[in-house]
């Protein structure tokens, strides 16, 4: 079993919205960008959410949740996994969440990346009352009964509304 590491935050100061995931898989660690599967649905997803076309830049894409007020991170900054699966997590050491929402006072949402996301934060971190949390179906091609257009009736609700 492999110890996996989460990346640094993506954020701004003005960060509204903080996006966690679970932990990166092994193409993400690999390439040091988030969602780099080609098969994750998150930048194609985030780019129609916001009339963009879709960069193969990385920088722009991040460029592009921080025009947004989107902050993005992961509930693990360290785990034990074989593989990418989230099933597979283990021996979690999560990231300091409640310490970036209060050097953030702007972030007003969590919204997690699927199920595994919410229960890891659930089961390692407080929720903070002044916030609103949503739990969002996974953009991971393992999620595959939602296609990019039922991810974006979910999605789009909570991150472009107020």
């Amino acid at each position: 079993m492999a110890l996996k590491n989460s990346f640094p935050v993506i954020i701004n100061e003005e960060a509204e919205i903080l996006i966690l995931g679970s932990l990166p898989g092994d193409l993400s660690i690999a390439k040091q960008a988030y969602y780099a599967h080609p098969q994750n649905r998150f930048w194609k997803l985030m780019a129609k959410l916001f009339n963009r076309e879709l960069s193969d830049s990385y920088s722009e894409r991040v460029q592009l949740l921080q025009e947004n007020r989107i902050a993005l991170w992961d509930v693990c900054k360290t785990a034990y996994r074989e593989g990418s699966m989230d099933t597979a997590i283990q021996d979690v050491e999560a990231n300091a969440i409640h310490e970036l929402l209060s050097s953030y006072p702007k972030l007003k949402k969590i919204v997690f990346n699927g199920q595994k996301a919410m229960k890891l934060y659930d089961k390692h971190l407080n929720r903070v009352d002044e916030l609103s949390y949503y739990c969002m179906p996974s953009t991971s091609p393992a999620n595959a009964s939602y296609n990019l257009e039922r991810l974006m009736e979910f999605w789009r609700e909570v991150l472009t509304k107020d």
